[in-house]
């Protein structure tokens, strides 16, 4: 199974766009982030859907905070970018007919959901704005063209 990066990209992203007096287009957020445009639109739309950015058309338009980072917890991001598995670990099979292999995916079924529940709060237990503390990146210090 790949990594999935999205949380941190995300958080980049949404670091970036706090420290911007405008809406930053899609082009722009893909270039802080090595990807493309399509990507950055796909991932974004669910962060408007979720509440917590806004989109604007046309020049001038862009991407932009709906809400100040403090109101944003890293469990409202994971939640918007559909709650992606936490482990490329899963049972043998969905409904095997020997009861040990039952007893193996219940207990491997259990353990996982214990370690998501964990993963959660600690995403709930901070905001966005908490990753943070340092003053506002200069565009070379994170690798990109403009910030």
């Amino acid at each position: 199974m790949r990594p999935d990066s999205r949380l941190p990209r995300v958080l980049h992203a949404l670091l970036h766009l706090d420290h911007l007096d405008r809406p930053a287009t899609s082009e722009e957020i893909a270039m802080m982030l090595g990807t493309n445009a399509a990507v950055v639109r796909r991932t974004m739309a669910g962060l408007r859907d979720a509440g917590i950015l806004t989109s604007s058309k046309g020049h001038g338009g862009g991407w932009a905070l709906a809400r100040g980072l403090d109101e944003i917890s890293l469990l409202a991001l994971y939640q918007a970018l559909g709650s992606p598995a936490l482990f490329a670990i899963g049972t043998d099979e969905d409904t095997p007919s020997c009861l040990l292999a039952r007893a193996a995916n219940a207990a491997t079924n259990a353990a996982l959901a214990a370690a998501r529940r964990e993963f959660e709060a600690a995403l709930q237990a901070v905001s966005v704005a908490q990753i943070v503390s340092l003053p506002a990146p200069q565009p070379r210090e994170c690798g990109h063209a403009k910030s």
